[in-house]
């Protein structure tokens, strides 16, 4: 049995549609992420599943019952915000242990179950302080405790690590995966930052307006990608595109991984010139402009010095291509 089933889902406000007929299996244990850009209906879809928005047509299943006239207290989940959503006059023990003690839990069960959670979270030493006195670090770790005690069917997360620094989304990240796996619950993930997607997932889907692109493992979707969509919004720094034509080559165009451009001063495929580097110590991406393909970018594996505007050329590996037709499908074989 399915964690999760979405059958043909459909959502429009009024004439506009904004998520066109969606299937999705999510199985029990598995971390789910939605990723795409902003608009992409990626945080409506999630809201569907938790029943904060109805559903135009189509089925919502969660663990094998249909929840599509269910209310949100009643499809036994449990969802974390991009903002904490604490109650500022309770303690971080008191907001944790809401859920349970207004579904008339004992006061035995609701102090176990924050107890284990704080735990996890390394919370202890924070319960009883108010929202205020907290970071947003640890506010976030409150609102995540708060729907661990709940023991939902799903965790539903929406953009949770928006509103943190960089340091502590990594930090977050790292801690929500170990949470993951301590606890084996199916999570559904909704985020734009394709880094998240592809360190936190077991699942991807890849959304744009409103449509399912491609549905796969992390590096399926970056070593296999469906479309030029995908292939440029999964990897980062994001593929390279290049006009088959100036090449020789029968295909609209020609995908190529940074990683995957050789680069040299005095021979090469394609003459370019260097606009940019950005030396980050480990690696170094050197962005070049070429007459028939534009900007491509260059990633190589630690520290190398290259002159702006100094003249190079660069070869892409053939084998390591990916080439699509006009409307950006991919053509294989």
């Amino acid at each position: 049995m399915s964690a999760l089933t979405l059958s043909n889902v459909t959502k429009s406000f009024g004439k506009t549609e904004v998520i066109a007929g969606v299937d999705l299996n999510v199985e029990p244990g598995e971390f789910c992420v939605f990723v795409g850009p902003s608009g992409c209906g990626k945080s409506t879809l999630l809201r569907m599943i938790a029943g904060l928005e109805d559903v135009t047509s189509g089925d919502v299943t969660i663990g094998g019952n249909r929840v599509n006239d269910v209310a949100p207290a009643k499809r036994e989940i449990a969802m974390v915000f991009q903002s904490y959503a604490l109650y500022p006059h309770l303690t971080v023990r008191d907001n944790m242990g809401l859920a349970l003690k207004q579904a008339g839990a004992s006061k035995a069960e609701i102090s176990g179950a924050t107890e284990k959670a704080s735990g996890m979270l390394g919370l202890q030493p924070l319960l009883e302080r108010r929202p205020a006195e907290l970071s947003g670090g640890q506010r976030q770790r409150v609102a995540i405790g708060r729907a661990i005690v709940r023991r939902p069917k799903l965790f539903l997360f929406d953009e949770p690590l928006s509103n943190l620094d960089a340091a502590l989304r990594v930090a977050t990240r790292i801690e929500i995966a170990r949470l993951h796996r301590e606890l084996g619950a199916t999570m559904i993930y909704v985020t734009h930052d394709q880094v998240e997607a592809m360190t936190l997932a077991d699942k991807i889907v890849v959304l744009r307006a409103g449509r399912v692109e491609q549905v796969g493992r992390p590096m399926d979707l970056y070593n296999d990608p469906a479309n030029t969509f995908v292939a440029g919004f999964i990897g980062s720094p994001q593929m390279n595109f290049l006009k088959s034509a100036p090449l020789g080559m029968s295909s609209a165009q020609m995908g190529i991984r940074p990683e995957h451009v050789a680069i040299s001063a005095e021979a090469g495929q394609i003459a370019g010139r260097i606009s940019h580097v950005e030396k980050l110590g480990g690696e170094t991406l050197v962005y070049a402009l070429t007459e028939d393909h534009g900007l491509l970018t260059v990633r190589l594996f630690g520290e190398h010095d290259y002159a702006v505007d100094s003249a190079v050329w660069l070869t892409p590996d053939a084998a390591r291509a990916f080439h699509f037709d006009a409307d950006g499908a991919r053509i294989r074989g």
